[in-house]
């Protein structure tokens, strides 16, 4: 593959880390603002389940010390691409890299992570999502 794929896919993992982020913290905003607007679909219940899950493996990841394979895989694209992994990338690279990752010690990540997988807990109890619905089995 060429430097210019490498670094176009690069590029891809870091949007969709972006996105699984954005998915993590947004959702527990919108669980609770649907709460109190009545919005019914904050109670579906694969995505709440879907919604704890994303967030109990980045959990699990930093209470066992592992880096996150989309950060791993990111940057060894850069370096494939021929770019340096910490140094400046795309305009658009550069931004999400500015509001996803910050310069903080391991443990406070870690601490961060277990308090908002509390809230999401504390979400499910206050918040409940409905039971998941059997899918219709009559013949058609």
């Amino acid at each position: 593959m060429s430097p210019a794929l490498h670094a176009i896919l690069a590029d891809a993992i870091l949007v969709l880390h972006f996105a699984y982020v954005a998915f993590v913290v947004v959702g527990l905003v919108l669980v609770w603002l649907g709460y109190f607007l009545g919005w019914c679909w904050v109670r579906n219940f694969w995505f709440r389940a879907l919604h704890l899950l994303a967030m109990g493996i980045v959990v699990a990841e930093s209470i066992l010390g592992i880096v996150c394979p989309l950060t791993v895989w990111e940057h060894d694209l850069r370096r494939l691409a021929g770019q340096d992994p910490g140094s400046e990338k795309g305009f658009i690279a550069e931004w999400v890299h500015r509001l996803m990752f910050f310069d903080l010690e391991p443990w406070v990540f870690t601490v961060i992570y277990v308090v908002f997988f509390a809230a999401l807990v504390g979400s499910f109890i206050f918040v409940r999502p409905g039971r998941p619905r059997a899918r219709d089995k009559r013949p058609q």
